[in-house]
């Protein structure tokens, strides 16, 4: 009876040992974030265009150097308000590649309807 319940418990320690060692050791490794400054200003993002690796995290630190402007990434449900004088970040992780557009969405004045930019996620 002994080794009936034995070779259940083995299985399962050596099962779940190696898989707890598995999620520690990936805890403590660098995640490789891709951290991208952009700042908004008259009607223009700067960068415009941006390269990310597909599955890595993204941070976006969105400045606005003259006035309240908005940023929209829709492909990755990514909003924000800028506002002056203030840093927001936000944080997604792309998981599709291709190219994908991002523009203000907070009517900033008159040349707002220009005010776009392109992500690119590569594999």
């Amino acid at each position: 009876m002994n080794r009936i319940i034995s070779y259940p418990l083995l299985f399962l320690a050596g099962f779940l040992i190696p898989q707890t060692f598995v999620r520690s050791a990936v805890q403590d490794m660098p995640n490789n974030e891709q951290v991208i400054r952009i700042s908004a200003s008259a009607f223009e993002f700067k960068p415009s265009e941006i390269t990310v690796k597909k599955g890595l995290p993204v941070t976006l630190e969105l400045v606005s150097m003259d006035r309240h402007h908005g940023f929209r990434l829709s492909d990755f449900h990514v909003r924000s308000d800028i506002k002056p004088g203030s840093v927001e970040r936000v944080r997604f992780v792309p998981d599709k590649t291709g190219t994908f557009a991002f523009f203000c969405d907070f009517f900033c004045g008159g040349g707002h309807e220009d005010m776009s930019g392109t992500l690119r996620v590569v594999e």
